[in-house]
């Protein structure tokens, strides 16, 4: 895997570190996967079709296949890495299990015409995406990478101080919880922008100027700013 120097140097002693749940191994979940676990994470990984079918990526990297009902037990983060339409579908109680203080990152985005279909709540509620997401998993979420080309976090991780450092968004109501994640995120080997709180984080949705944007912390503050509460036509039902 192409880790720079400057991330290896973060794995702890032993190579233990924080307890961290994965649910979902597409593209982002896979590749955070992937990382996390070169910094030396303690990592859960599950997805909808079981552990079973995960055993190839446990075999890479060193993490623990579950079910998707014990992806968050005793989890300091839980990565949800699912489809938006997949959301209603996860376990009730998910968190249950997990360490106090949780941090629950959403990396998710609605795309209906694409692949999710008309999600009300979205469309007539006028809810941001982590919000409607909050409603459904009971619990406060940190919306970070949903804005990420999964190859960018094995391509572009820089040390900090770096010129060509990119820099992600993170948008959350919970400023603890921002804290861990943010750090988590420079550890990963990025910069990060405080995106506000979650009914912020219609700045960072898809559509708009900070989507997909491979740049510094200052362009990516200026997107954030420049971005329209207006959803485009391609990403809305």
């Amino acid at each position: 895997m192409r880790v720079h120097e400057s991330q290896r140097s973060h794995t702890t002693p032993g190579g233990s570190g924080m307890k961290i749940g994965i649910i979902g191994a597409g593209n982002i979940g896979g590749n955070l996967t992937r990382r996390l676990r070169e910094l030396g994470h303690d990592v859960s990984v599950a997805n909808s079709r079981g552990p079973h079918t995960l055993t190839g990526l446990a075999a890479e990297t060193g993490a623990t296949p579950v079910p998707v009902e014990e992806a968050a037990r005793g989890a300091e983060v839980v990565v949800v890495a699912v489809p938006l339409k997949a959301v209603p579908n996860l376990p009730a109680g998910l968190l249950d299990g997990a360490a106090e203080g949780v941090a629950v990152i959403d990396t998710g985005n609605y795309y209906p015409q694409q692949r999710d279909g008309r999600i009300a709540g979205i469309e007539d509620e006028g809810l941001t995406e982590s919000r409607w997401t909050e409603r459904h998993i009971g619990h406060a979420v940190i919306k970070a990478f949903n804005g990420t080309y999964a190859q960018d976090l094995l391509d572009r991780p820089r040390p900090a101080g770096a010129p060509d450092r990119m820099a992600l968004p993170v948008a959350g109501d919970d400023a603890a919880a921002k804290r861990v994640v943010r750090d988590l995120i420079d550890e990963l080997g990025f910069d990060t922008v405080d995106a506000g709180g979650i009914d912020d984080s219609w700045r960072q949705q898809p559509g708009t100027p900070v989507y997909g944007l491979q740049a510094g912390t200052a362009a990516v503050t200026k997107a954030l700013a420049e971005a329209s509460p207006e959803r485009t036509a391609d990403f809305t039902a």
